[in-house]
């Protein structure tokens, strides 16, 4: 009777930690560019990167100001978390974005034409134990070359 409830309670503090270690982390909050932490690789870093993300699994918002040498860029892009394809535009022109989980990272996937030169960005969005630290590590890659980012994020 003993080794019973033993079994039993191991076997629900497991299926109760698999639950836990199930859960997908959610991105929802408004978001700046830690600049000290970030790394843009050879492109010279913005002054300002902040995002405003709304996030209920699978639908996914940002909401994004990107000020740089080359002025202000204000964008906003649509994403699902469930590997479907989402169409966004920018002043950069029509983008194509799949966005799938990969254990507790969100990898974003998108594809552009720029002048007969087509881009593709992959973006790993992790987010920190605590909540408060949104790290996305991307790359990119062109017929005219390819490179790698990190942009890390605080919750304000």
């Amino acid at each position: 009777m003993k080794s019973a409830k033993i079994l039993i309670a191991i076997v629900l503090t497991l299926t109760l930690c698999s639950v836990v270690a199930a859960a997908k982390p959610n991105f929802t909050g408004d978001w700046k560019m830690v600049a000290a932490k970030s790394d843009f690789g050879q492109m010279p870093p913005p002054s300002k990167f902040e995002e405003k993300i709304a996030h209920t699994d699978p639908q996914l918002k940002v909401s994004m100001v990107f000020v740089s040498e080359m002025g202000e860029m204000a964008l906003d892009s649509n994403y699902t978390t469930d590997g479907k394809e989402c169409v966004n535009t920018s002043p950069m022109g029509e983008s194509k974005s799949t966005a799938n989980w990969d254990g507790d990272s969100l990898v974003i996937v998108t594809k552009m034409d720029m002048q007969g030169n087509e881009i593709t960005i992959t973006n790993r969005w992790t987010l920190s134990a605590d909540g408060a630290t949104l790290t996305v590590n991307g790359h990119f890659s062109s017929s005219q070359g390819e490179g790698d980012t990190k942009i890390v994020m605080e919750k304000k």
